[in-house]
């Protein structure tokens, strides 16, 4: 027995430590496991009281910058005093790192622990056994420096080449010269083709996502456990199609270190956090026309700037793409005066007219917004521009319009079709695997049969999808393409058929239009558009805007005179509201808010406004009018006629309706009146996100 080991180290428990740094190890390198397991049995046969084992860290780094739980708890245990010595199989199975390597060593010396390896026992109260233990930690940091430094180098000359092999994408495989060529399982290319062709066609990769949901189409996934990569169909994932989108090597290229670590300092350690994306001109390997791709390089860049456009969140002052909303210019109005594109806010109510705003550098308390502008108005002027611009080219958009809706179907049978050639090949196997088995193992055939008919039932399932849709597309009315072509020829007509969607006409818009400047002429009220078109050439639009201060100046009274004669009929918002709109100003020359108009009020000795303590109860015409079911402008009508009773103390205030007025058999004789002359698809008319358009 080693004289270092003494009765008191017997007396106490043994640790064994077991660790190794990656899955692939655990599974592959049992030697080295084994050994490490072995050290209990030889702890035992030394005499120590207990032995334990601490095999947490199966799988872990020991670099420092990943998580020890079984570490931690050795070092624990050390603190408690209870341990005699750690068996180790070498230095770097304890730590691969400076820090880790001398703190537990410092815990061993303080609590008389030894450190015990094949080599020999250590005690680290010893000066010697102290400078031996500090060499192998120093030795056993170089060793990792050294193989990580060679490994990085070896790895990036190969796949400076092209050669490195790494996991390929569902779609692509390499081949037996180890190059990257498509997959030769038609199944899994053409879904991958289908992806991108609905790429093009919709401009989104949600949209692609919802169709392919829609369609229940399957999307080839490839699961991968250590080094076994299995290649599965499962339903259609967002992340899935994101990856099949922002790949290169779906473009033909060979791209290697697209990801990179990085690392932070979490409690005082350092933690890498992997999968970091890196910007392109940061990328290892980038190595074009490497082989046969599914999309052109071309193509990949104009899919990635449509994906960047896509993410709204991202690169406020970037062009951004349609998303559908009523407003036409969505992500293409930018700020003529600081740069920034301008945002588009929507009203609360249904119906309600949208706006582009640029709201400066909100990042900043109390710097303001920019400029607004209303836009209709701004949509129409475009629309009318992008028609014309579009006429001679209508024919053909029509023409393709029609066989595009013809291919949107053939593409999802066709796809039905590669899941039903599958599922055919599937029952043959099952009915193979079930006629050969011994008719005597019972439990082995009731499961293969089993399989056989779940086999049959999504053959059948399928067949009968293809028929379903067959028909459905059979049951379809055929397209007219002359009516097309007629319609073409009237493009108002069309922009403004309500089977047209905002989606279609904002991504005409996009694709015609870089982007739109947009300034204010304060000499003459108006909207000043310089529309980029994508060509290169440039074309200025002027759009009038709403003239606003019509408030009779001679009529203006001031603010003590207002809010004497207004003060007790309305509550203080409504009064801030009425004092803005006649013009009135507060003593410094800013606007009325709530918190003004009390202050001034308190000191005035007007009461406050009371509901409880009116005579007759009182509401605004904008509250009777949606009470009524009729806009604004119509009770408003009802007023002038003097069908509906109304008062109005002074010009500019709210109008004073009572309630029980409502009830009336007048009022609702002229509500009636307003119902009838409304269009006949009224609803339709209240939802219309269509910008009209009148004739070119």
């Amino acid at each position: 027995m080693n004289t270092k080991i003494t009765p008191d180290h017997l007396g106490r428990a043994a640790v064994v430590y077991v660790r190794q740094s990656t899955m692939t190890q655990v599974t592959g390198n049992l030697e080295s496991q084994r050994r490490q397991y072995d050290l209990a049995g030889a702890a035992a046969t030394t005499g120590f009281a207990s032995v334990s084992v601490i095999d947490d860290d199966l799988g872990r780094s020991g670099s420092g910058s990943m998580e020890r739980p079984g570490f931690e708890r050795l070092v624990a245990q050390v603190c408690s005093g209870n341990v005699g010595a750690v068996y180790c199989i070498e230095a770097s199975r304890l730590a691969r790192n400076g820090r880790d390597w001398h703190h537990l060593i410092d815990l061993c010396a303080l609590a008389g622990t030894l450190v015990i390896d094949p080599d020999g026992a250590y005690d680290p109260r010893l000066v010697n056994d102290r400078l031996l233990l500090g060499l192998k930690g120093t030795m056993s940091e170089y060793e990792l420096s050294l193989m990580r430094q060679r490994g990085i180098a070896a790895r990036d000359s190969k796949a400076g080449r092209g050669e490195l092999r790494f996991m390929l994408p569902p779609g692509l495989c390499w081949s037996e010269v180890g190059k990257i060529e498509i997959d030769p399982d038609e199944h899994v290319a053409e879904t991958i083709r289908l992806v991108f062709a609905k790429f093009r066609e919709l401009g989104s990769g949600r949209q692609v996502f919802l169709w392919l949901r829609s369609a229940d189409i399957k999307m080839p996934v490839v699961l991968r456990n250590v080094d076994v990569c299995k290649l599965v169909w499962k339903a259609p994932a967002y992340h899935s199609v994101m990856q099949i989108l922002h790949n290169p090597l779906y473009a033909g290229a060979y791209a290697f270190g697209r990801r990179a670590q990085r690392t932070r300092i979490v409690d005082g350690r350092a933690r890498k956090a992997t999968g970091v994306r890196k910007p392109r001109d940061e990328w290892s390997v980038l190595l074009r026309d490497n082989h046969q791709g599914y999309i052109s390089w071309r193509e990949y860049e104009e899919n990635h700037k449509l994906l960047t456009e896509n993410a709204h969140m991202k690169k406020n002052c970037d062009r951004k793409s349609a998303r559908g909303g009523r407003a036409l210019l969505t992500g293409l109005m930018r700020c003529g005066r600081c740069g920034r594109m301008m945002r588009v806010f929507y009203g609360s109510a249904k119906g309600n007219a949208h706006r582009y705003q640029c709201r400066g550098d909100d990042a900043h308390v109390g710097v303001g917004l920019c400029i607004g502008i209303g836009g209709v108005r701004v949509d129409r002027a475009v629309a009318m521009q992008i028609l014309e611009a579009v006429s001679d080219r209508a024919v053909e958009a029509a023409i393709f319009a029609s066989d595009q809706v013809e291919r949107s179907r053939r593409d999802v049978i066709a796809a039905i079709e590669r899941d039903l050639e599958g599922a055919r090949y599937e029952a043959l196997l099952a009915s193979r695997r079930y006629e050969l088995v011994d008719p005597a193992k019972r439990h082995v055939a009731r499961e293969l049969e089993a399989r056989w008919n779940d086999a049959l039932e999504r053959v059948g399932v399928l067949e009968r999808k293809i028929k379903d849709l067959s028909a459905l597309s059979a049951a379809r009315p055929v397209i007219d393409r002359g009516r097309l072509l007629q319609l073409a020829q009237d493009l108002p007509t069309v922009w403004n058929a309500p089977s047209t969607e905002t989606r279609t006409k904002q991504r005409l818009i996009h694709i015609l239009v870089q982007e739109i400047i947009c300034d204010l002429d304060d000499a003459t009220n108006e909207a000043v558009l310089l529309i980029h078109w994508t060509g290169g050439r440039h074309t200025e639009v002027r759009v009038a805007r709403v003239k606003t201060g019509r408030y009779p100046a001679e009529l203006a009274p001031s603010a003590v005179e207002a809010l004497r004669k207004l003060g007790g009929h309305w509550p203080d918002r409504e009064l801030a509201v009425s004092l803005n709109r006649m013009l009135c100003k507060t003593g410094d020359g800013e606007s009325w808010t709530t918190v003004r108009v009390r202050d001034m009020r308190e000191r005035l000795g007007i009461p406050e406004y009371d509901a409880t303590k009116v005579d007759v109860p009182m509401i605004s015409l904008m509250k009777a009018a949606e009470k009524l079911g009729i806009c604004v402008g119509s009770a408003k009508s009802l007023v002038q006629r003097g069908i509906l009773p109304a008062t109005q103390i002074l010009p500019g205030s709210p109008w004073m309706v009572p309630v029980e007025a409502l009830s009336s058999e007048a009022v609702r004789i002229g509500v009636q009146g307003v119902v009838d002359r409304r269009p006949k698809f009224y609803e339709d008319y209240q939802y219309d996100k269509v910008v009209r358009l009148p004739g070119i």
